[in-house]
Formats: structure tokens, C-alpha cells, sequence
């Protein structure tokens, strides 16, 4: 039986927006190499380099409800184009900047801009696709995500140890060339209902979710500050406590994506029918134990199967959380609430680099997997308890 079969008939508009989403990912090598690039070609102190990328998550985080309420009152797709061409002109220009007020108020643009991209991109899959095949929408939105960053870390990699500037070219450059992507195939005749009429003023105060999403949006945190330690504390693990090359560390993000392009729209599409509680729950046992398990090994092999436990991790939980937020928000406000999603997630972004590298930098490495253990651990225990109803209309 064709694993894949379930992806038939899913509409032009979402393997549009697939198509472009491949093409920014696959040019992804800014953020992966951000701590690198800034502790070797720009002389920070880890803690430096930590503190600055604590501020990709700050503009992040603030860029999550404000794109979701522009989502929710234009086209999403024009938020989308927005977001990817602003952030494709700053990354050019990144490596042209010195100082470190101007690089880190780069960062803040660069995040803020190119987040903006998140919650406008949730609600185009929420309105195209039917509830029951979310999942497997959702999965395939992050398989194109997911193999293009396993070209994109990996051809960057090299690139570190060539031109530094480079990077932020090719990254600059597929952002875009995804804009164009957008704006050339994207079907002109598609209804989404936010945005698909006239332009609506916002409201005054965003609309109020409730205790039950507002509990949601706790429980993502723990387990969001394990997940971006891949991006943070992992590399100066790797590189400089064990002694890998950049180009290893660059490779096993391909391990990861790589594993995410096998097997997770199969694995999503099989799982379509659990109940949310059970994917999020198991979902977060999983990363929290892929990472903890750094704790215990140093060879390239060991490395590689505490990456392949928190990759199924990763496979289960983020499509199912994005599926959630889909499901419970109310229609008329849904890219608002995906957005208030994100910015939870990216609260995540902006605490846990810092956190991580903290923890390395004073405790060591025992005590930062172990730590992080605790944290999956902790989301897990906190998504048992998640109202799986609707929580009412705003």
C-alpha cells in the first residue's frame, strides 16, 4: 500500500505555497550559523552569541500575533510576499554590517520580517484544506521545509569554511526567489475567507481565547526550549566541547530533515485519527528524550540516534500542534490565533538559546540535556491535560 496516497487531491494552492516554501528552506543557513558565525568571524563570547540570537526570538515573538491579525484582515498571501521579500533584502545586506548595536538590530528586522511568514502560511493551509486531512497538510508544509533544510545547513556548512558572507547571500537570494514563487503560481481564483473580501479594520484588543488555549499556550513553551536547542547549545556542544567539524554539525541537520522527508506526511497520515492529546504528549516524551540523551554519549553514531529519537519527536508533535490551533480556533479569528501559537513557540526561541547556552557554559553538558529531559517531560505532562473541545468563539 502507497503510503502517500492520502496527499491525492489536495489543492494547487497548497503545493504552490509547498513549492516556495522548498525554495526559501532550501537556502536556510542564517540562523543554523548564527552563534557560529558570530563567536568566530565576529568575536562574540558564547554568551554574547547566545544573547544575540535570544533576539531573532524577541522579534519573533512579536511578530507571530501581529502577522496573524494582518492575516486575519488581508490575503494571507500578501502578508507571505511581505514577509519574504523584506527578509531576503536584509539578509543580503547582513554581511555588510560591522558593529554589534546594527547586527543585532538586524537580527530583531530579520526575525520579525521573516516570522511573519508563519502564521500567514498556518492560515492559507487551514482555509484550503478540509479538518480531517490538516495533519497530512500540515506535514507536507514542513516536508518542504524539512528537505530543503536538509540541502540548505549542509551546503552551509561548507560555505563557513569558505566565505561567511556567502551564507547570507544564498539565504537572502531563495527568500526571494520564493516571493516570486508566490506571486507568479499562486491561483488568483482561491477562496480563503480572511482576506478574501474587502479589508476590515481590526479590532481594538485581539479577541480573547479562553483558559483552556491559554493553557495550550503554556504547555508549548517547555518543550519549544527544548526543540531550538538544535539551533543554539547543540553547536557549541558538537563543535567545540566534542570537536566536530562545522561541516559535521551542518550534516547532522540533514540526518534530521532528511528522516522528517521519509517520514513524516506517512507517518501523519496514519496518525490522522488520534485524538490531539495522544500526539502532543508522545510527541513531547520523545524530543525531551532525544536531547536528554546528549548527556550520555560522544561518538558521531550515538549523536546521530539521540537526533533520529527527537526527529520522531518532532515528526509527531509539530504538525498535531498547528492541527490543534486549526481546529479550535474560531474561523473568523484563526490566523490570530495561530499567531498567538507562534509567538508561544517563539517565546520558546527567545528564552532557550540564552538558557541553553547558560546552563553549557556554567554546568556543562550533563546538566543541560538533563535539564531538557525534564522539560519534554514537563510539556508532556502538561498536554495530558489539554481540553480537546473547542474552546469557544471569540
Amino acid at each position: 500500500m502507497n503510503p502517500w496516497r492520502g496527499l491525492a487531491g489536495l489543492p494547487r494552492g497548497l503545493w504552490v505555497l509547498v513549492a516556495a516554501t522548498l525554495v526559501n528552506r532550501t537556502g536556510t543557513m542564517f540562523l543554523p550559523f548564527l552563534v557560529l558565525y558570530l563567536t568566530r568571524a565576529r568575536g562574540y563570547t558564547p554568551g554574547e552569541a547566545g544573547a544575540t540570537l535570544a533576539l531573532f526570538g524577541a522579534g519573533a515573538l512579536l511578530a507571530g500575533p501581529f502577522a496573524g491579525r494582518l492575516s486575519d484582515r488581508f490575503r494571507p498571501l500578501r502578508v507571505m510576499q511581505i514577509s519574504l521579500t523584506a527578509s531576503g533584502t536584509l539578509l543580503l545586506v547582513f554581511p555588510l554590517v560591522r558593529s554589534a548595536f546594527l547586527i543585532s538590530a538586524l537580527v530583531l528586522l530579520v526575525a520579525f520580517v521573516s516570522e511573519a511568514f508563519r502564521p500567514a502560511s498556518l492560515s492559507v493551509v487551514s482555509h484550503l484544506v478540509a479538518p480531517d486531512r490538516r495533519k497530512a497538510a500540515f506535514a507536507l508544509q514542513r516536508l518542504a521545509i524539512n528537505l530543503g533544510m536538509s540541502v540548505g545547513p549542509a551546503a552551509g556548512g561548507f560555505l563557513a569554511e569558505v566565505s561567511w558572507p556567502s551564507l547570507f547571500v544564498v539565504d537572502g537570494v531563495t527568500s526571494l526567489l520564493a516571493a516570486l514563487t508566490l506571486a507568479l503560481f499562486f491561483p488568483r481564483d482561491v477562496s480563503i475567507s480572511e482576506g478574501s473580501g474587502p479589508a476590515r479594520p481590526l479590532p481594538a484588543r485581539p479577541a480573547s481565547v479562553g483558559a483552556p488555549f491559554l493553557f495550550f499556550l503554556l504547555a508549548v513553551i517547555p518543550v519549544g526550549v527544548v526543540f531550538f536547542q538544535h539551533e543554539s547549545s547543540m553547536a557549541l556542544y558538537l563543535v567545540r566541547d566534542l570537536g566536530f567539524a562545522a561541516s559535521t554539525y551542518g550534516l547532522l541537520h540533514t540526518v534530521n530533515t532528511l528522516l522528517i522527508v521519509a517520514f513524516e506526511v506517512p507517518l501523519n497520515l496514519a496518525t490522522s485519527h488520534w485524538p490531539h492529546r495522544r500526539g502532543l504528549v508522545l510527541g513531547s516524551i520523545l524530543v525531551g528524550a532525544g536531547f536528554g540523551a546528549l548527556a550520555f554519549t560522544r561518538t558521531l553514531t550515538g549523536i546521530i540516534l539521540t537526533i533520529v529519537v527527537w526527529s520522531f519527536g518532532e515528526m509527531v508533535l509539530l504538525p498535531g500542534l498547528a492541527s490543534y490551533v486549526a481546529e479550535v480556533a474560531p474561523e473568523e479569528r484563526r490566523g490570530a490565533w495561530l499567531g498567538l501559537y507562534t509567538m508561544s513557540f517563539n517565546f520558546a526561541l527567545f528564552i532557550g538559546p540564552a538558557f541553553g547556552t547558560l546552563l553549557l557554559e556554567h554546568f556543562g553538558g550533563r546538566v543541560l540535556w538533563g535539564t531538557m529531559f525534564a522539560f519534554g517531560l514537563l510539556s508532556a505532562l502538561l498536554f495530558a491535560r489539554v481540553d480537546e473541545r473547542r474552546p469557544g468563539h471569540a
